[in-house]
Protein backbone atom coordinates (compact mmCIF):
# COMPACT_ATOMS: atom_id res chain seq x y z
CA UNK A 1 0.00 0.00 0.00
CA UNK A 2 1.48 3.70 -0.94
CA UNK A 3 0.47 6.18 1.29
CA UNK A 4 -0.30 9.67 0.13
CA UNK A 5 1.92 12.66 1.05
CA UNK A 6 1.27 14.36 3.65
CA UNK A 7 2.28 16.86 6.72
CA UNK A 8 0.72 15.54 9.82
CA UNK A 9 0.69 18.22 12.92
CA UNK A 10 0.64 17.76 16.70
CA UNK A 11 1.80 18.45 20.53
CA UNK A 12 3.04 16.06 22.90
CA UNK A 13 3.95 15.73 26.88
CA UNK A 14 1.20 18.91 27.54
CA UNK A 15 1.85 21.54 25.04
CA UNK A 16 5.99 21.10 25.99
CA UNK A 17 6.48 19.28 22.17
CA UNK A 18 5.35 20.49 19.04
CA UNK A 19 5.69 17.87 16.38
CA UNK A 20 5.31 17.25 12.49
CA UNK A 21 5.32 14.13 10.27
CA UNK A 22 5.70 14.30 6.58
CA UNK A 23 5.45 11.62 3.90
CA UNK A 24 6.66 13.19 0.44
CA UNK A 25 7.93 10.57 -1.73
CA UNK A 26 5.75 11.45 -4.44
CA UNK A 27 6.49 15.07 -4.63
CA UNK A 28 10.09 14.51 -3.85
CA UNK A 29 9.97 11.74 -7.20
CA UNK A 30 7.91 14.41 -9.31
CA UNK A 31 11.39 16.85 -8.98
CA UNK A 32 13.87 14.41 -9.43
CA UNK A 33 12.24 13.26 -12.66
CA UNK A 34 11.69 16.63 -13.90
CA UNK A 35 15.13 17.96 -13.08
CA UNK A 36 16.71 14.36 -14.15
CA UNK A 37 18.12 14.29 -11.22
CA UNK A 38 21.06 11.69 -10.38
CA UNK A 39 20.50 10.09 -6.49
CA UNK A 40 22.68 12.38 -4.42
CA UNK A 41 21.23 15.16 -6.19
CA UNK A 42 17.81 14.05 -5.35
CA UNK A 43 18.51 13.02 -1.87
CA UNK A 44 19.44 16.53 -1.47
CA UNK A 45 16.84 18.38 -3.23
CA UNK A 46 14.75 15.71 -1.59
CA UNK A 47 15.65 16.65 1.95
CA UNK A 48 15.76 20.40 1.74
CA UNK A 49 11.88 20.20 0.18
CA UNK A 50 10.90 17.88 2.40
CA UNK A 51 11.89 20.09 6.32
CA UNK A 52 10.69 23.37 3.76
CA UNK A 53 7.18 21.81 3.49
CA UNK A 54 7.11 20.98 7.07
CA UNK A 55 7.89 24.71 7.81
CA UNK A 56 5.36 25.87 6.04
CA UNK A 57 2.96 23.76 7.35
CA UNK A 58 2.39 26.27 9.70
CA UNK A 59 1.65 28.92 7.57
CA UNK A 60 -1.23 30.83 8.28
CA UNK A 61 -2.02 32.09 4.89
CA UNK A 62 -2.04 29.84 1.74
CA UNK A 63 -0.03 32.28 0.35
CA UNK A 64 2.21 33.37 2.77
CA UNK A 65 6.13 31.56 1.51
CA UNK A 66 8.99 30.21 2.87
CA UNK A 67 12.30 29.64 1.08
CA UNK A 68 15.45 27.55 2.12
CA UNK A 69 18.37 27.54 0.11
CA UNK A 70 21.63 25.78 0.67
CA UNK A 71 25.25 27.51 -0.48
CA UNK A 72 27.93 24.93 0.33
CA UNK A 73 30.02 25.04 -2.53
CA UNK A 74 29.76 21.57 -2.68
CA UNK A 75 29.35 20.20 -6.10
CA UNK A 76 25.30 20.20 -6.33
CA UNK A 77 25.77 23.79 -6.33
CA UNK A 78 23.04 25.73 -5.13
CA UNK A 79 20.07 23.88 -3.32
CA UNK A 80 16.73 25.58 -3.03
CA UNK A 81 13.34 24.92 -2.11
CA UNK A 82 10.24 26.64 -2.09
CA UNK A 83 6.41 26.06 -0.11
CA UNK A 84 3.92 27.75 0.89
CA UNK A 85 0.51 27.83 3.04
CA UNK A 86 -1.16 26.03 0.26
CA UNK A 87 0.97 22.64 0.41
CA UNK A 88 2.96 23.44 -2.88
CA UNK A 89 6.32 23.14 -2.67
CA UNK A 90 8.88 23.50 -5.84
CA UNK A 91 12.74 23.68 -5.71
CA UNK A 92 16.28 22.64 -7.82
CA UNK A 93 19.43 21.68 -6.87
CA UNK A 94 21.85 23.75 -9.74
CA UNK A 95 23.83 20.27 -10.63
CA UNK A 96 21.35 17.41 -10.53
CA UNK A 97 24.09 14.82 -11.96
CA UNK A 98 25.68 14.80 -8.76
CA UNK A 99 26.13 10.69 -7.55
CA UNK A 100 28.37 10.23 -4.81
CA UNK A 101 28.40 7.28 -1.96
CA UNK A 102 29.75 6.90 1.64
CA UNK A 103 31.98 4.43 2.45
CA UNK A 104 28.75 2.67 4.25
CA UNK A 105 27.27 2.69 1.32
CA UNK A 106 25.14 5.98 1.97
CA UNK A 107 24.77 9.07 -0.51
CA UNK A 108 26.91 11.42 0.24
CA UNK A 109 24.62 14.17 0.91
CA UNK A 110 26.98 16.39 3.13
CA UNK A 111 29.68 16.02 0.16
CA UNK A 112 27.20 16.92 -1.71
CA UNK A 113 26.29 19.61 -0.54
CA UNK A 114 29.09 21.03 1.26
CA UNK A 115 29.83 22.74 4.43
CA UNK A 116 32.05 26.05 3.14
CA UNK A 117 28.78 28.13 3.57
CA UNK A 118 25.49 29.36 4.56
CA UNK A 119 21.72 27.88 4.86
CA UNK A 120 19.07 30.79 4.51
CA UNK A 121 15.65 30.94 5.35
CA UNK A 122 13.53 33.17 4.20
CA UNK A 123 10.02 33.75 5.02
CA UNK A 124 7.60 35.88 2.85
CA UNK A 125 4.95 36.82 5.40
CA UNK A 126 2.63 39.29 3.25
CA UNK A 127 3.96 42.33 5.04
CA UNK A 128 6.81 45.00 3.81
CA UNK A 129 9.86 42.93 4.36
CA UNK A 130 10.11 39.00 4.40
CA UNK A 131 11.84 38.00 7.57
CA UNK A 132 15.70 36.12 6.32
CA UNK A 133 17.51 34.19 9.24
CA UNK A 134 21.00 32.80 7.89
CA UNK A 135 23.51 30.27 10.02
CA UNK A 136 26.47 28.07 8.97
CA UNK A 137 26.11 24.58 7.34
CA UNK A 138 27.18 21.90 10.07
CA UNK A 139 27.40 18.77 8.18
CA UNK A 140 25.26 19.51 4.82
CA UNK A 141 23.37 16.37 5.66
CA UNK A 142 20.28 18.97 5.69
CA UNK A 143 18.67 17.64 8.95
CA UNK A 144 22.12 18.92 11.16
CA UNK A 145 21.95 22.17 9.49
CA UNK A 146 17.95 22.61 10.10
CA UNK A 147 18.31 21.79 13.57
CA UNK A 148 20.97 24.08 14.13
CA UNK A 149 19.37 26.83 12.27
CA UNK A 150 16.18 26.38 14.36
CA UNK A 151 18.90 27.07 17.79
CA UNK A 152 20.40 30.15 15.98
CA UNK A 153 18.19 31.79 14.06
CA UNK A 154 14.65 31.06 15.71
CA UNK A 155 16.03 29.89 19.55
CA UNK A 156 13.60 27.03 18.87
CA UNK A 157 15.58 23.80 20.17
CA UNK A 158 14.87 20.99 17.79
CA UNK A 159 15.56 17.38 16.54
CA UNK A 160 14.96 17.18 12.96
CA UNK A 161 14.79 13.99 11.09
CA UNK A 162 14.73 13.98 7.38
CA UNK A 163 15.22 10.58 4.79
CA UNK A 164 14.84 10.10 0.45
CA UNK A 165 15.61 6.58 0.07
CA UNK A 166 16.47 6.48 -3.45
CA UNK A 167 16.07 2.89 -5.14
CA UNK A 168 18.77 1.14 -7.38
CA UNK A 169 16.85 2.23 -10.66
CA UNK A 170 17.11 5.59 -9.38
CA UNK A 171 13.52 6.62 -8.24
CA UNK A 172 12.68 7.10 -4.86
CA UNK A 173 11.85 5.06 -2.55
CA UNK A 174 10.36 6.86 0.40
CA UNK A 175 11.18 10.28 1.29
CA UNK A 176 9.75 12.02 4.63
CA UNK A 177 10.48 14.22 8.09
CA UNK A 178 9.90 13.68 11.51
CA UNK A 179 10.76 17.52 13.17
CA UNK A 180 10.26 17.66 17.00
CA UNK A 181 10.65 20.55 18.73
CA UNK A 182 10.20 22.24 22.33
CA UNK A 183 8.38 24.98 23.52
CA UNK A 184 9.45 27.76 25.65
CA UNK A 185 8.19 26.17 28.76
CA UNK A 186 9.52 22.75 28.33
CA UNK A 187 10.52 20.99 31.53
CA UNK A 188 14.14 18.74 31.92
CA UNK A 189 12.03 15.84 32.15
CA UNK A 190 10.30 16.97 28.20
CA UNK A 191 14.09 17.55 27.25
CA UNK A 192 15.38 14.05 28.38
CA UNK A 193 12.35 12.44 26.86
CA UNK A 194 13.12 14.05 23.43
CA UNK A 195 17.04 13.24 23.78
CA UNK A 196 15.74 9.65 24.44
CA UNK A 197 13.53 9.46 21.27
CA UNK A 198 16.45 10.65 19.07
CA UNK A 199 18.65 8.16 20.42
CA UNK A 200 16.03 4.95 19.62
CA UNK A 201 14.23 6.48 16.38
CA UNK A 202 14.30 4.34 13.54
CA UNK A 203 15.70 6.65 10.60
CA UNK A 204 12.97 8.62 8.80
CA UNK A 205 13.24 7.00 5.32
CA UNK A 206 12.86 3.45 6.91
CA UNK A 207 9.89 4.90 9.01
CA UNK A 208 8.42 5.90 5.55
CA UNK A 209 9.35 3.03 3.74
CA UNK A 210 7.42 0.96 5.99
CA UNK A 211 4.53 2.64 4.88
CA UNK A 212 3.87 3.85 8.37
CA UNK A 213 0.82 6.09 9.24
CA UNK A 214 1.83 9.02 10.26
CA UNK A 215 -0.42 9.33 13.42
CA UNK A 216 0.65 5.80 14.05
CA UNK A 217 4.23 6.95 13.68
CA UNK A 218 4.33 9.89 16.02
CA UNK A 219 2.55 7.96 18.50
CA UNK A 220 5.00 5.16 18.54
CA UNK A 221 7.50 7.78 19.71
CA UNK A 222 4.41 10.14 22.04
CA UNK A 223 2.44 8.26 23.00
CA UNK A 224 0.21 10.88 24.68
CA UNK A 225 0.10 12.64 21.13
CA UNK A 226 -2.92 15.17 20.48
CA UNK A 227 -3.23 15.78 15.98
CA UNK A 228 -3.80 18.88 15.57
CA UNK A 229 -4.20 18.74 11.98
CA UNK A 230 -3.74 16.87 8.28
CA UNK A 231 -2.39 18.84 5.39
CA UNK A 232 -1.54 17.41 2.31
CA UNK A 233 1.51 18.46 0.05
CA UNK A 234 2.12 18.23 -3.66
CA UNK A 235 5.01 19.54 -6.10
CA UNK A 236 3.60 22.13 -7.77
CA UNK A 237 5.30 25.34 -9.67
CA UNK A 238 2.95 27.43 -10.53
CA UNK A 239 4.93 29.03 -13.61
CA UNK A 240 3.29 29.80 -16.93
CA UNK A 241 3.57 30.83 -20.44
CA UNK A 242 1.58 34.14 -19.28
CA UNK A 243 4.21 34.56 -16.67
CA UNK A 244 7.17 34.62 -18.42
CA UNK A 245 5.70 36.64 -21.17
CA UNK A 246 5.39 39.05 -18.20
CA UNK A 247 9.29 38.27 -17.62
CA UNK A 248 10.23 39.08 -21.07
CA UNK A 249 8.55 42.52 -21.30
CA UNK A 250 10.69 43.65 -18.51
CA UNK A 251 13.61 43.47 -20.77
CA UNK A 252 14.82 46.36 -22.53
CA UNK A 253 13.65 47.16 -25.76
CA UNK A 254 16.53 46.26 -27.73
CA UNK A 255 17.09 43.35 -26.25
CA UNK A 256 13.63 42.44 -27.13
CA UNK A 257 14.01 43.76 -30.40
CA UNK A 258 16.92 41.39 -31.17
CA UNK A 259 15.50 38.70 -30.71
CA UNK A 260 12.61 39.36 -32.95
CA UNK A 261 14.99 40.76 -35.88
CA UNK A 262 16.90 37.20 -34.97
CA UNK A 263 13.55 35.37 -36.12
CA UNK A 264 14.27 32.21 -34.63
CA UNK A 265 11.98 32.54 -31.17
CA UNK A 266 12.84 32.36 -27.89
CA UNK A 267 12.86 29.53 -25.39
CA UNK A 268 12.85 30.08 -21.65
CA UNK A 269 12.97 26.99 -19.04
CA UNK A 270 11.75 27.73 -15.71
CA UNK A 271 14.30 26.38 -13.33
CA UNK A 272 12.07 25.58 -10.69
CA UNK A 273 10.47 22.51 -12.66
CA UNK A 274 12.25 22.61 -15.55
CA UNK A 275 9.29 23.20 -17.81
CA UNK A 276 9.88 24.74 -21.24
CA UNK A 277 7.79 27.70 -22.94
CA UNK A 278 8.52 28.84 -26.25
CA UNK A 279 7.51 31.75 -28.21
CA UNK A 280 7.39 32.44 -31.84
CA UNK A 281 8.66 35.89 -33.42
CA UNK A 282 5.19 36.67 -34.07
CA UNK A 283 4.45 36.19 -30.06
CA UNK A 284 7.79 38.13 -28.89
CA UNK A 285 6.51 40.92 -31.37
CA UNK A 286 3.35 41.39 -29.50
CA UNK A 287 5.02 41.24 -25.94
CA UNK A 288 6.86 43.96 -27.91
CA UNK A 289 3.23 45.80 -28.79
CA UNK A 290 1.21 45.27 -25.48
CA UNK A 291 4.36 46.68 -23.59
CA UNK A 292 4.33 49.88 -25.13
CA UNK A 293 0.29 49.58 -25.35
CA UNK A 294 0.60 50.03 -21.24
CA UNK A 295 3.30 52.48 -21.39
CA UNK A 296 1.46 54.71 -23.51
CA UNK A 297 -1.58 55.23 -21.15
Amino acid sequence: MSLKDEIVIAEALNGQVRIHAARTTALVEEARKRHHCMPTSAAALGRTMTVTAIMASDLKAQNEKIQAVFNGHGPAGTVLAQADGAGNVRGFAANPNVYLVREDGHLAVGQAIGTNGTLTVTRDMGLKEPFTGTSAIQTGEVGDDFAYYFAISEQVPSVVGVGVLVNPEGDIKAAGGLIYQLMPNASEEAIEFCENVAKTQKPVSTLIEEDNDLEDLIHTYFPDARILGHKDVRFYCGCSKDKFAESLATLQDKDLQEMIDDDKGAEIVCQYCNSKYFYTTEELQKIMENKHRVSDR
